[in-house]
């Protein structure tokens, strides 16, 4: 780039596997019914909400007025077999980040711990929840792309490369929810740090960036260095949708009840004038009293 050159965003992986994964998850939404439609219907909300928080965090990085290599949605295996499925890793003139998306609804503490509890409203009611760590995933998605960055090299680089990767690798998780309220008071420093807003994303990029004193990388290495890291992208994915389709499978072999959608069970009458009868009661008795006799 030129001294008065225009900052520019390059974007070498922009992923459609989450909406291709929604497309498949509403096509077996309208074969389902009952409980699997509820699962299924609760899967939709869940990767909807995780799309439109990819796209937000991905609106900040693209008018950022940073030079940036962007890649979203990266999925890599190591040789030992470990996996991370890294949601946007941004190379930076100074620091390479691996940002951790999470678009939840609710409020979030942060505890001394390091446990994340998330608070929310359904209705009149307040619920409380303990989540699993966005760190801790964080964490382990740098450790997996700290082996497969350092495979197939030899000792010497190998060493060199474990030694600085902490120094050029940031982790960061990024709550892309506008709404959502970070209540980190007792948080531990190093983890207040690392635990920030979407809104905050390049505010906190270009602190970073601009108290480091190390020498910059141009925007033309940045993208070398960004497709080598493309290169290990693994498209073979996990077959998450497999699941619903099993249990669609399932449910395709079961009597539904026309009243709550629950499973019909072939039950045997114990009292009155048809013991000995069987026939077929709603899973979900005493709550419903439907019976469909034989």
């Amino acid at each position: 780039m030129g001294l008065f050159s225009k900052p520019e965003v390059i974007i070498l992986k922009e992923s459609n596997d989450s909406k291709n994964y929604l497309e498949k998850l509403q096509e077996l939404l309208s074969k389902a019914s009952g409980e699997v439609a509820t699962k299924i219907e609760k899967e939709i909300a869940i990767v909807k909400a995780g799309i439109v928080g990819e796209e937000n965090i991905l609106f900040e990085l693209k008018n950022s007025g940073l030079d940036l290599v962007v890649l979203h949605d990266l999925y890599i295996k190591s040789a030992s077999g470990l996996t991370a499925q890294i949601d946007f890793l941004v190379l930076t003139p100074k620091y390479f980040y691996v940002i951790e998306c999470k678009n939840l609804v609710g409020d979030i503490e942060l505890k001394n711990s390091g446990e994340f509890v998330r608070t929310f409203c359904v209705g009149n009611k307040t619920f409380k929840e303990g989540i699993y760590s966005p760190l801790t995933q964080n964490y382990r998605h740098l450790n997996v792309l700290k082996e497969c960055r350092s495979e197939n090299s030899n000792f010497i680089i190998k060493a060199l490369q474990d030694s600085n990767f902490s120094d050029v690798f940031k982790g960061v998780v990024v709550l892309a929810n506008p709404k959502t309220i970070i209540n980190d008071r007792w948080a531990k420093k190093d983890d207040k740090e690392k635990v920030i807003r979407a809104d905050q994303l390049i505010n906190y990029i270009k602190k970073l960036n601009n108290d480091s004193k190390d020498f910059s990388l141009s925007l033309k290495r940045l993208e070398e260095i960004g497709r080598r890291y493309l290169e290990m992208n693994n498209e073979e994915r996990p077959d998450y949708l497999a699941k619903y389709e099993e249990l669609l499978k399932e449910s395709e072999n079961k009597m539904i009840c026309p009243n709550c959608g629950g499973e019909l069970i072939l039950r045997t009458a114990k009292h009155g004038n048809y013991a000995g009868n069987q026939f077929y009661g709603c899973s979900n008795y005493p709550e419903c009293k439907f019976i469909k006799n034989i």
